[in-house]
This record gives C-alpha cells, sequence and structure tokens, in this order.
C-alpha cells in the first residue's frame, strides 16, 4: 500500500508536468485571448449566445457569473500555463487556471480565466483524437504501480509459502518409509511449525518401530507356543476331545493373524504386482463350495490387476466367511478391466445390518452380535481388515441393505494408471490380462 501510494502520488505530481506541442499551447492562447475580448466586449445577457457561437470541433467555451465547480482531484498543469503565458502575457490578469480534464469528458485539457467584471470563462480542449487515447494512457500509467506491486506480492507471498508446501507434501509422508526432517526456512511462525512438525514426526516414528518389534515379538512368541501345543494335542487318545481342542488352537491362531494383519499398518513388505483377482475370487469360493456352504461366482475366469495379492485374498475370505457366518449362502460377482475399473461384490441372504450401525461395523472390535459375542468367533477385525486393505489399494468399499434381505458390499478398484496415460505394459511372459497366469491351474477345484 505504501508503494501504491508513494507510485501514484509521483505519478500525478508528474502530470503536473505535462506539455502539449508548442503550436498546441500557442492556438490555446490565442483562442482564449480572443474568447475573452468578445465576452468582455458585449453585456452578460449576450454573454452565453456568444460563447455558444466559439464553440468548434475542438474549443468549447462555457460563460458564467460565478467560478464553476470542478473536482479538485484532477491533476493541475504548471508547466502547460508557464508555455500559455509565456505566449500571451495578457491572459495573465485573468486568474487562468489549468487542468486535466475527466477522462469521461473526452478532452485533454480544461480550465477557467476570469474577465474584466469577474465573471468567467470556462473552457475545454480536445485533441484531435478526441482525449480518449490520451485519457486511456493516463489510466494504464495509473495502473503501472499497481501491477508491480501485484507481482512483487505474489512473488513474495510465494516465497513466503514455499515452506509450507514443503511441509505439506512431508506430511503425507509421515509413518511411511523413513523419517525425513523438514527443513526450517521461512518466517519465525513457520520455521517454529515445521520444528514442531519434525518432533512430532521423531514420536510417531518412534511409536511405529516400537509397534513394528512388538508385532514382530508377538508374532514369534504366541505363534510358537501354540504350534507346540498343536503338536502335543496328538498325543490326547479321545478323539472327540482331540478335535475340539484342534478346533480351539486353530482359532486361536486365526485370531492372533487376523490382529497381526489389523496392525500391521503400513509397514506391510508385500509390494503390489500383477495377480489374476477372478483366479482368487473363484479359488475362495470353490474352498467354500468344498465345505458343503451354498457359495457362488459369477465373472471372468482370468482378470489381471496390480494389487496385493496376499492382502486382497484376505479381505475377500473375510467377506465371504462373514456371508457364511451371518447368511445361509454368498454370492461373489466380479466385473470391469484393469485398464477401466474393477467391481467386486459379494452378497449373502442374512439379516443385514442396521441402517444406524453401517459405519460402526468398520471399526475395529465392533460386532454386531453383542449378546452372543463369548460365543461368536473373532475379534470383530474383519470388516475392519477389509475395509484397511481396500484403502490401500485405493479403492473405495461400500456396504448397503439389499431389498430382498441380506447385505451387499461392494469394492470398487480404479482404474490402474500408467505414464503418459497408456495401457498397462504385458507382464513378463507374455501374460495379459485376459490370458491365464503360468503358475495358476485352471480352477481344477470346480471340476
Amino acid at each position: 500500500m505504501l508503494v501504491e501510494f508513494s507510485a501514484s502520488t509521483l505519478l500525478y505530481e508528474r502530470a503536473s508536468e505535462f506539455s502539449v506541442r508548442e503550436d498546441e499551447a500557442r492556438r490555446l492562447a490565442e483562442h482564449l485571448v480572443v474568447a475573452s475580448q468578445l465576452l468582455e466586449e458585449e453585456p452578460p445577457a449576450k454573454r452565453p449566445a456568444i460563447a455558444r457561437a466559439l464553440d468548434t470541433d475542438r474549443y468549447h467555451v462555457v460563460w458564467s457569473a460565478t467560478v464553476p465547480p470542478h473536482s479538485s482531484f484532477t491533476p493541475h498543469m504548471a508547466s502547460m500555463q508557464r508555455q500559455i503565458l509565456a505566449w500571451e502575457p495578457a491572459l495573465a490578469r485573468a486568474d487562468l487556471r489549468l487542468r486535466l480534464a475527466p477522462l469521461h469528458d473526452g478532452s485533454t485539457v480544461a480550465g477557467e480565466l476570469q474577465l474584466i467584471d469577474r465573471s468567467w470563462m470556462s473552457f475545454q480542449m480536445r485533441t484531435e483524437s478526441g482525449g480518449w487515447g490520451l485519457g486511456l494512457g493516463r489510466v494504464l500509467r495509473a495502473l503501472v504501480p499497481a501491477l508491480l506491486l501485484l507481482v512483487f506480492s505474489a512473488l513474495l507471498i510465494r516465497s513466503t509459502l514455499r515452506p509450507l508446501r514443503t511441509l505439506i507434501g512431508a506430511t503425507r509422508r509421515v509413518g511411511v518409509g523413513d523419517n525425513q526432517q523438514v527443513p526450517e526456512a521461512g518466517t519465525a511462525e513457520i520455521r517454529q511449525l515445521i520444528h514442531a512438525f519434525n518432533d512430532m514426526q521423531d514420536r510417531i516414528h518412534d511409536l511405529i518401530d516400537s509397534r513394528t518389534q512388538a508385532l514382530a515379538a508377538v508374532s514369534h512368541d504366541l505363534r510358537t507356543p501354540l504350534a507346540r501345543l498343536q503338536l502335543r494335542l496328538e498325543a490326547v487318545g479321545d478323539g472327540t476331545l482331540r478335535d475340539e481342542l484342534n478346533e480351539d488352537v486353530a482359532e486361536m491362531g486365526e485370531m492372533i493373524a487376523s490382529l497381526l494383519a489389523f496392525l500391521a499398518g503400513d509397514d506391510d513388505p508385500e509390494p503390489p504386482a500383477l495377480a489374476d483377482l477372478a483366479v482368487i475370487a473363484a479359488t475362495l469360493v470353490d474352498n467354500a463350495a468344498d465345505r458343503g456352504r451354498d457359495a457362488a461366482y459369477a465373472g471372468p475366469d482370468h482378470l489381471a490387476v496390480v494389487i496385493r495379492a496376499s492382502a486382497m485374498r484376505r479381505a475377500l475370505s473375510n467377506l465371504i466367511e462373514n456371508a457364511l457366518h451371518y447368511g445361509g449362502q454368498v454370492r461373489v460377482r466380479l466385473a470391469g478391466s484393469a485398464a477401466e475399473g474393477v467391481t467386486l461384490t459379494v452378497e449373502d441372504d442374512g439379516p443385514g445390518i442396521p441402517e444406524e450401525r453401517v459405519a460402526e461395523v468398520l471399526r475395529p472390535f465392533v460386532r454386531l452380535d453383542e449378546a452372543r459375542a463369548r460365543n461368536t468367533k473373532g475379534l470383530g477385525l474383519g470388516l475392519a481388515i477389509v475395509a484397511k486393505v481396500v484403502e490401500g489399494e485405493g479403492g473405495v468399499l461400500s456396504l448397503a441393505n439389499r431389498a430382498s434381505g441380506g447385505l451387499r458390499v461392494t469394492i470398487e478398484l480404479p482404474a490402474e494408471q500408467r505414464a503418459g496415460g497408456g495401457a498397462a505394459p504385458d507382464p513378463p511372459g507374455g501374460v495379459t490380462a485376459n490370458a491365464p497366469f503360468a503358475d495358476v491351474t485352471d480352477r481344477f477345484s470346480r471340476s
């Protein structure tokens, strides 16, 4: 604002130095002398008519008994006034006043001079271009300081916000990969913010490292005694008791596996790779059918997409087991392609989920059958693990009750993005999205 004010002030001060060509000043001086003499020779009653008669295409004259009002904002033209008085010294007694005419008047110069009887003659001089070109030029020159200030402010703001953009990028990487400190730069407040963020980032990574170590210890310390217990159960003579104990041990193993899968977080070492989602879905459905459950699959025989196969297999297995547990049957449908996006739907004919609890069931350790919680397998992590896996794949998970009864779970995986917008390249060996994998047989479990 200070720069704009100073520049505008300087601009209007310089406007007082405005001058026209010498011949323009001479013609204006001559016209003022002639017009003032003609008006002074006539009585006041005739002067308005005389003033109208003196009008030309370039000069406009008005007579008035009192000093005519004008805007005080228009700059005074001292330089041009000196030119005119130097050419016609007789005008010095007439209290000549010159100024830049307002833009809307279409004039270059305007002013007044006082006649002998103390009445006033107002005049305006129009340029050959009608004044608009000169007025527009004044406007453009007046905008120059504002534009320069705008550019300077934009550069200053961009420089100030650069550390914030770096900080925003760092926030997206917190907890993922190595701990990368953000350089402290910018204003004092931004440096304090970045310093606090780096401290917070250190604490978060320390917590993640501690959790990773705890998970490794839990995975080893709990699975090892379970494995020993399962081996010792073979020595139990009572077959019925042995089967019940084996079932309990298997349930404990599944609970530990689900807990570790949920707590693994973003440290899952499995990288995305090309996998046949159709074969994964069909195999899980076939396994359920082999156990005598009502399970069916509808979709392509092969659909190759880039996913974390193990995580997706666990998520789909959780959905199928939930459907079989709460309903008597499960229907799995797969549609789409890697280039356009994939939709995976799991439906059952169970009781569904109360509408007010649809969002709640995606939270960990939440179970709908609370009255039978002690007799129900699992820790309530099934759907939470599914939501976590789908989020890791960049997909969308939605739950909805079917109109005919039961629950419909939909997983929408986005289309694969490749540099340059092209299709995904063929994997080694020439395998395409519709070709079978070399290490996968033709769904032998269906036969």
